[in-house]
């Protein structure tokens, strides 16, 4: 199966879960992006190191990559390798100078290693085809009417359950638009739930 590469691009705010922040990853040179809700600690954790802040004492990551490097043991890639009821799986492709070996790990913990250890994050195209959204041209996103004019950020999660799937499509692409990618997240999971019921 072909490995497909992702790039960072940010981590934002949830706005509709307390503590919790919205990791925004890229297919590297396209529009797709995929966005992953991790926790507050492993926002804090990647966010360290993109911005190149030294802590005055290592943080849990920081002392994993001490340890490994310890015993000459890299981290060569990162694959985000299943997505299953919201839920991404990933694991870490360890090498010692004579095995390699795959570790399982959250997703969140393995971007925060793998920005440590400044290796590549791949994903297969099975994920970004179930969890990826697309951004569109902006010339074609500005022109785009539909029947669902409502502003997203004043559209609750229990309300799309009441929406067409055009409606939702409508309502998935202004979130993206704006760059709400958690709301795009919840917005194209209700849509793969509905597809996958007709199947």
């Amino acid at each position: 199966m072909k490995k497909i590469k992702l790039e960072i691009l940010g981590i934002s705010y949830s706005q509709s879960q307390s503590g919790a922040y919205a990791l925004i990853l890229g297919e590297d040179g396209e529009k797709r992006r995929l966005p992953i809700i991790i926790g507050s600690f492993e926002a804090q954790a990647i966010a360290i190191e993109l911005e190149k802040m030294k802590p005055s004492r290592p943080l849990t990551h920081d002392l994993l990559k001490n340890f490994a490097q310890t015993f000459n043991i890299v981290i060569k890639e990162v694959i985000i390798y299943k997505f299953s009821e919201g839920i991404f799986y990933s694991k870490l492709i360890c090498f010692d100078g004579i095995k390699e070996v795959e570790i399982d790990s959250r997703t969140s913990d393995a971007v925060a290693l793998a920005v440590r250890f400044k290796c590549a994050i791949y994903t297969y195209e099975e994920i970004l085809g179930a969890a990826g959204i697309v951004l569109q041209d902006e010339d074609k996103m500005t022109s785009q009417e539909g029947p669902f004019t409502e502003d997203p950020s004043t559209v609750s999660s229990t309300d799309y359950e009441n929406l067409s799937i055009k409606e939702l499509e409508d309502l998935l692409m202004a979130a993206i638009d704006e760059e709400a990618y958690e709301k795009a997240s919840k917005i194209r999971d209700e849509i793969n739930k509905r597809k996958s019921s007709k199947k």
